[in-house]
């Protein structure tokens, strides 16, 4: 008996197709750079002595722009993964 194929050729070849490209793995990639840059950025800030004060701590770099690009990073990475490449 000869067995009869339920699937098309186009269907069974979209099922073989790897989820993520090679395309998806770089944006992956730069997005997790994008979060490293942003902790980075975050780090620092303490004074070498308890008893005073360092202001650095609340510059514009730690509480703006580092929280900014760690969101954006995740933002980018969910991108990532959603996107479809043809």
């Amino acid at each position: 008996m000869e067995k009869k194929q339920t699937q098309n050729p186009e269907h069974q070849k979209q099922n073989e197709r790897m989820p993520l490209t090679r395309r998806n793995y770089i944006m992956l990639a730069i997005g997790f750079a994008v979060i490293l840059l942003g902790f980075i950025l975050m780090a620092g800030g303490g004074s070498d002595s308890p008893d005073e004060f360092n202001y650095a701590m609340f510059s514009w770099r730690r509480i703006t722009l580092a929280p900014i690009l760690v969101i954006g990073g995740f933002a980018f990475e969910i991108y990532a993964i959603l996107k479809r490449f043809n």
